[in-house]
């Protein structure tokens, strides 16, 4: 939304006309809205609280500073040296401008006495002491002015003032907040999923729950082949922590298999050698049945572990991919995760 910046011109009057249109035009060419004392061109005690307020309401404070220093209040205080402290008093972002050489200004344009002239001097110091650039022409000073404050802008990034048609209604705003509460609830909810598995699941079997798994392999024993279908215990976590990083993209039922008969061998071809009947054998192509593995399949979805993955793909590409649900990558990470032996 685009915005404009609010900019306070603070400076004496008469003596600086032709500056101040300078810097006001410099201003409105950077699509600033200016601010000033001539706004109040009798200034007095009653109206300086109206003027601190327009102070407060702008971005940006500028500071012109020629050769005078101005009416003064009854406190013998110059209006433009109190508008500047108030900016200083409430952190307004501050640039003052100074004449190169006041001495060389029209006498007209300066102070006649000598406490004129002194508390000239001490305001002046006092600018110099903060952020000031120096100008000595009209024209110098509405380009200096220009380059200084998008400096200021990048530096100090304004709150500006929008159009009142760009604003959210009351009802847009209330439909905001309605959606960012329905937000909120969302990532709650998800945050959620993440750590805790869904209703009813805790009546299915899981975790260290074992799980027998029907499979076939090949045995070979004095040059010849023999066919076996035994069955081999694995818990629901061994079957997970094997095949869920598989998922962390995505798997297919095919390789989700053939990484359940790595599983199945390195558990069962121990137990198959030391058997009776299997001694002496060596034994290979381990494979599980379809039964059981579409079984693990079903279980591990209804746990809500894993889901299918249905993003687009080509006609000819009928496979079946699964994919793990957020509760499942908290899970596959407890498994595998390896924890800090500082621990």
């Amino acid at each position: 939304m685009e915005k404009k910046y609010q900019v306070f011109v603070s400076s004496t009057y008469e003596d600086l006309r032709i500056e101040r249109q300078e810097v006001i035009h410099a201003l409105l060419e950077l699509d600033c809205i200016p601010s000033g004392m001539e706004l109040f061109p009798a200034a007095d005690e009653d109206q300086w609280s109206l003027i601190t307020g327009v102070i407060d309401e702008c971005d940006y404070y500028i500071l012109i500073l020629g050769g005078r220093y101005g009416s003064t209040s009854t406190d013998g205080i110059s209006y433009t040296e109190m508008e500047y402290r108030y900016a200083l008093q409430t952190g307004k972002p501050i640039i003052a401008f100074l004449h190169k050489d006041p001495d060389s200004l029209p006498k007209k344009d300066t102070e006649k006495t000598e406490e004129g002239q002194k508390k000239f001097k001490e305001f002046r110091e006092l600018a110099q002491g903060k952020m000031c650039k120096f100008w000595e022409t009209p024209a110098e000073l509405g380009s200096v002015v220009s380059r200084s404050l998008i400096m200021l802008q990048k530096k100090h990034p304004g709150v500006g003032w929008v159009r009142g048609d760009l604003v959210p209604s009351q009802e847009a705003s209330l439909e905001i907040l309605e959606l960012r509460k329905q937000i909120e609830s969302l990532v709650a909810k998800l945050d959620k999923a993440r750590t805790q598995a869904p209703p009813g699941t805790e009546k299915l079997a899981q975790g260290d729950k074992v799980f027998s798994i029907t499979y076939t392999c090949i045995s070979t024993k004095n040059h010849e082949q023999y066919s076996w279908k035994p069955s081999v215990d694995v818990t629901w976590d061994d079957i997970f922590y094997q095949i869920s990083p598989l998922m962390i993209h995505e798997a297919s039922d095919l390789q989700l298999r053939n990484s359940l008969d790595i599983l199945i061998k390195r558990v069962a071809d121990p137990e198959l050698k030391e058997s009776k009947e299997g001694k002496g054998h060596s034994f290979h192509n381990f494979s599980i049945s379809d039964e059981d593995f579409q079984t693990i399949k079903v279980q591990l979805r209804a746990l809500g572990l894993i889901s299918k993955n249905d993003k687009n793909r080509s006609v000819k590409d009928t496979k079946t991919y699964w994919t793990l649900t957020p509760f499942g990558d908290s899970v596959m990470n407890r498994l595998r995760a390896i924890e800090s032996d500082n621990g």
